[in-house]
């Protein structure tokens, strides 16, 4: 399953792996793996830190034949301290050198947050503070029109066939539009039942503007991470009604919460390292919720964000 991005009219898979916190001394063979077992989409970022590694996967699974780099969407996402108009190109052909491709299907903004640059030469990637010692972060006047006429010559020079935004709210989204040469393909959102965020949703469809949801299971990812909300509150891949759904279709937890966003055509991008659970969740397209159940799912929300940029230490209010 795909969906069709505009304008470029390339096909997109509906279901990907996300590199977000894959290790890096084992992220080449996870990538491989996941080649092996059908994964075509994969969702990498400047500031994962595993750029290199998930290429040597890639670069391995096409030399053994496993597929070509045509059968292969691959995403990944501009840093914060990269927003300058002189840096936007420098730095999405280091990633593209890191990877060791040629070109990326998708490239994406990863926040609407400009930080002060940092020289790869002396941190990469280079997190969210400036100066770890005094814990402090620094901005930078850039306005998002100019790093998005950066990325369209990305664009334009074939370093990525589409180009997008992510963590971006909806007057933002708006007001992109009404300068852009060449529109976002695609909006990637933190979409799950305890955040559903159907009014950015509705934008995005209405504009032509795919969507792809990160942190499908909630709060799973953000455990390990020790945030207090994940801490304290029900885990989706073990709360009702998504338990008693999976029973009635004979299916996990995990596949209803999948499958609750791609019916609706959004696409996912969640990881694991467990070859079962790595087929499952890829191979979770086989049945379908009904509008009952999806709309029970639905009815879990209540507006939790765990990945909230007013909760770094700069506390920026991009969703205010």
């Amino acid at each position: 399953m795909s969906v069709t991005l505009r304008p470029s009219g390339q096909k997109m898979p509906l279901v990907g792996f996300g590199l977000w916190k894959v290790p890096t001394d084992s992220c080449a063979d996870t990538v491989y793996n996941a080649i092996k077992v059908g994964y075509r989409l994969f969702d990498g970022a400047q500031d994962y830190g595993n750029e290199k590694e998930a290429g040597e996967g890639v670069r391995r699974a096409i030399a053994d034949g496993l597929v070509k780099r045509e059968d292969l969407f691959i995403t990944s996402k501009l840093w914060n301290t990269f927003h300058s108009k002189d840096h936007v190109l420098e730095m999405t052909k280091k990633s593209l050198a890191d990877w060791g491709l040629d070109y990326f299907d998708l490239w994406l903004i990863h926040f609407p947050i400009a930080q002060k640059y940092v020289d790869p030469a002396v941190r990469y990637p280079p997190n969210l503070l400036f100066d770890a010692d005094a814990g402090t972060m620094e901005f930078e006047d850039v306005p998002i029109s100019e790093t998005w006429a950066e990325m369209e010559k990305a664009v334009e020079l074939g370093y990525t066939k589409n180009i997008g935004i992510s963590n971006f709210a909806g007057a933002l989204i708006i007001d992109l539009l009404r300068y852009a040469k060449i529109p976002p393909a695609v909006l990637q959102i933190e979409h799950h039942p305890y955040l559903t965020q159907p009014q950015i949703i509705a934008l995005a469809e209405q504009r032509g503007i795919a969507v792809t949801a990160y942190s499908s299971f909630g709060p799973q990812s953000f455990l390990e991470l020790g945030h207090p909300l994940a801490q304290t509150v029900g885990l989706l891949l073990e709360a009702d009604p998504i338990s008693s759904i999976a029973k009635a279709h004979g299916k996990t937890t995990a596949q209803v919460l999948l499958r609750w966003a791609t019916q609706r055509g959004i696409a996912v991008i969640p990881k694991s390292n467990n070859p079962q659970r790595l087929a499952e969740n890829l191979n979770h397209v086989d049945f379908d919720l009904t509008p009952e159940e999806l709309e029970k799912v639905s009815g879990l929300n209540v507006g939790l964000r765990f990945n909230d940029p007013a909760d770094w230490p700069g506390k920026i209010y991009i969703f205010a």
